[in-house]
């Protein structure tokens, strides 16, 4: 009876040893393929990343044309508003001796009014009040002139800056689409 415990142990020793080797084999085949697909997606990673960080350079560059274009549309703009700035002050001290005028005529016709007969003080009177009103109404009413073309004029040029701003981000974004397509 040993003996035939004897081959049967001999026979189960050779199939443990060929079912470790085939699970050794397994194993190693199994660990071979888990590395070579793990290789392939670090380098999809890899990949990935480099895209990510070229995408993201193209758009900061694609940004900062854009924002140069805003800033030079805005610096133009408010080079437009400082002349225009320049000009209603001219005009304003344009308008300031035609005011002046208006006040120095009304001083005139009061102090006529003084120098007059009797006869005629009380319908000069009336002219010379007329005078002075219609001077101090013409001096307001040019003032307030002054005043809203200053702002009408500062407010298309601010609408011409962001027109040409917009225009500008519009066509670079158009000519991008148009060269990605």
């Amino acid at each position: 009876m040993t003996s035939i415990l004897l081959r049967i142990l001999s026979y189960t020793a050779v199939v443990a040893v060929v079912a470790a080797a085939l699970f050794g084999a397994y194993r190693h085949g199994v660990s071979v393929s888990n590395a070579t697909w793990q290789t392939q997606w670090n380098a999809r990673d890899t990949r990935d990343i480099e895209a990510k960080a070229l995408n993201e350079a193209t758009e900061r560059t694609r940004e900062q044309a854009y924002q140069h274009l805003i800033n030079k549309a805005v610096q133009d703009g408010q080079q437009i508003i400082d002349q225009l700035t320049a000009d209603a002050a001219t005009a304003r001290a344009s308008a300031d001796s035609v005011r002046g005028a208006a006040d120095n005529l009304a001083r005139r016709l009061a102090a006529s009014e003084a120098s007059g007969n009797s006869c005629t003080a009380a319908s000069s009177k009336a002219a010379s009040r007329a005078a002075a009103l219609l001077a101090n109404v013409l001096k307001r009413a040019d003032q307030r002139a002054g005043d809203l073309a200053e702002v009408a004029d500062q407010a298309r040029a601010r609408g011409m800056t962001c027109e040409r701003a917009y225009d500008g981000v519009h066509l670079s974004v158009t000519n991008s689409q148009v060269r990605t397509d």
